[in-house]
């Protein structure tokens, strides 16, 4: 078998499968899959995105947003944007999310239960709202 020259091969790859397609994964509603598109759904049209960590937190902390804390979400990244802002931390009621504010996306979020201990790393600014 004469495989390409790369430094990485994938683990499909090495067991023999090379140059056959990977079989589809199949999405459960135990992950983030289903919650994450449900999420994608409904915050595209509010102007933010949730990456898929920040989809997985909220599922697992059960945290929900209602459409008002939603649109305050994105009310506060356009505020972030405006200050130029790169990485924000946006609080809204009893909520703390770190926001990469160019592309818009959350990349984490905690409730106040996860967030009692106060210390937020690698922001350079916030927003309360």
């Amino acid at each position: 078998m004469d495989l390409q020259r790369s430094a990485f091969l994938s683990t499909y790859q090495l067991n023999g499968n090379y140059g056959r397609p990977a079989p589809a994964r199949e999405e459960t509603g135990t992950d983030a899959g289903v919650f994450g598109r449900i999420l994608e759904e409904k915050s595209s049209r509010e102007g933010v995105r949730f990456s898929k960590h920040a989809s997985f937190r909220m599922n697992d902390r059960g945290m929900e947003m209602t459409g008002d804390q939603l649109d305050r979400l994105s009310d506060g990244t356009s505020k972030a944007a405006e200050k130029g802002i790169k990485e924000s931390l946006v609080l809204i009621d009893n909520m703390a999310f770190i926001v990469n504010v160019p592309s818009r996306t959350v990349v984490t979020a905690m409730d106040s239960a996860d967030a009692r201990e106060n210390v937020f790393t690698n922001i350079n600014g916030a927003v309360i709202n």
